[in-house]
């Protein structure tokens, strides 16, 4: 055997190829997108619930809201020794007078308008025929709404009555139910809110609950307050604006004005193009028919940028974006009822996450 090939002493036969060992950031990596991933499809999961259960978590999301807005009446209530149960009999049949108050109110001028939708019609394509060469939009609506042969406008009332039909439908049975929900929750308010509390384990745990309900309950009343009397002042100054103006019933004009602004951006939006076409309908033209929708959105500006941010103060300074995106999310989810309860859903989600990271907050550093 030849010595000089053999291998000399401690020196391996062979060389061995090992695979380097996973770094440990990239396991945490790992399982940081593995949550993240469970997260979003939880999120996924949980909104698709969210829709496909509306018809019945409409009514009662709506109902725990108003009910936890009107908590602190409550608890003033029977500090005046009115038994739970009349109070919330009370509460329920004023909702049922102001629902009443708002069909009359509204019933009259609408059945108006549809006896008189041909000629209403007809006005309103002689007061646009100046905008057909820059408004390419309304000349294919008044094409698809205008009949085949006639020259007459007419409207098909079948495709907007079959819609409306298909919301209110559903809406009289969330209505009850809401009803129902809310004199259950006014009932039984003091119940649900030690259950709620008595969940949570630990003396710390339990108080911080207090807090967040005692925060949420005080938050919400004292948004629906002050915004109640800023839109009933919003309403006044639309209906004096439409009197000055010779609009027809101007005590609607300010009425819708007023339920509109509760539901921000969609509302404030809705006015503007009814009575925009209120104007066209009852001025000589385009020019005048904006002048109402022009002094309604100078009412609205001022309202949004000066009067609610120095009445409602910092507490009630919610970022634009939060309540623009909650405004589409919840639209988009839950309709025009979602709108409604987008703004004080945010606040309550709010108030919750700044009581949940009120210690992390605290020790961050200066």
């Amino acid at each position: 055997m030849n010595r000089d090939n053999l291998p000399a002493p401690g020196i391996p036969s062979a060389l061995t190829i090992k695979e380097p060992p996973m770094p440990s950031s990239y396991e945490g990596h790992l399982q940081s997108v593995v949550s993240w991933a469970l997260i979003g499809i939880f999120l996924m999961l949980f909104v698709a619930a969210l829709y496909l259960t509306r018809a019945v978590l409409v009514p009662v999301v709506a109902a725990a809201i108003v009910g936890t807005t009107l908590a602190p009446l409550g608890r003033r209530a029977s500090q005046h020794r009115i038994p739970h149960w009349l109070y919330a009999l009370l509460v329920v049949v004023a909702l049922i007078a102001l629902f009443q108050l708002s069909m009359l109110v509204f019933f009259g001028p609408i059945s108006k308008w549809i006896e008189r939708a041909p000629e209403l019609g007809g006005i309103i394509k002689d007061k646009l025929h100046a905008l057909e060469g820059t408004l390419a939009t309304i000349r294919g609506l008044q094409s698809a709404m205008s009949s085949d042969g006639g020259s007459g406008f007419k409207v098909d009332f079948s495709a907007f009555i079959e819609p409306i039909l298909g919301f209110l439908t559903p809406a009289v049975s969330q209505l009850i139910i809401f009803l129902a929900m809310l004199f259950f929750v006014l009932v039984s308010q003091a119940d649900l809110r030690r259950s709620l509390i008595l969940v949570f384990v630990g003396q710390d745990a339990r108080l911080r609950a207090i807090r967040t309900l005692n925060d949420v309950e005080e938050d919400l009343a004292r948004y629906a307050a002050t915004v109640t009397v800023i839109n009933f002042a919003l309403g006044c100054l639309t209906t004096i604006g439409a009197y000055i103006l010779e609009l027809p019933n101007p005590l609607l004009w300010g009425f819708l004005a007023f339920l509109c602004n509760f539901v921000p951006y969609i509302g404030p939006a809705f006015v503007v193009c009814v009575l925009f076409g209120v104007g066209l309908i009852n001025f000589p033209s385009v020019g005048y028919a904006l002048i109402a929708p022009a002094m309604y959105v100078g009412l609205t500006t001022i309202e949004g940028h000066f009067v609610t941010p120095n009445i409602v103060g910092k507490r009630f300074t919610l970022s634009p974006l939060a309540v623009f995106l909650a405004l589409v999310f919840w639209t988009w989810l839950w309709g025009p009822v979602g709108g409604f309860l987008a703004v004080p859903i945010l606040i309550v989600g709010i108030v919750v996450f700044n009581h949940m990271f009120t210690e992390e907050e605290a020790t961050l550093p200066g």
